[in-house]
């Protein structure tokens, strides 16, 4: 599957140099991801993290700001608006 946009957009990601490990929290509860998800919500290529996540059916982990349960969310509405 090839992605919609150039991965050239992770040079520019605010979670460059953190551990990953602050990415994929270890239960489902979203308190655990707002580490994950603050640091998102200050980067400039949030956006393409997203769209990366979705194209790339991503089940786990924090990607553009959400969780695996936001994103499945995400694409029920996406079908339904389709």
């Amino acid at each position: 599957m090839t992605a919609p946009l150039s991965a050239s957009w992770r040079k520019h990601a605010a979670c460059r140099g953190i551990d990953p490990l602050v990415f994929y929290p270890t239960s489902d509860d979203d308190a655990d991801a707002e580490e994950a998800k603050a640091i998102c919500a200050i980067c400039p290529v949030r956006q393409a993290c997203l769209e990366h996540a979705l194209t790339s059916r991503e089940r786990e982990g924090v990607w553009g700001g959400t969780t695996e349960r936001e994103r499945r969310r995400i694409h029920r509405q996406r079908r339904k608006s389709a």
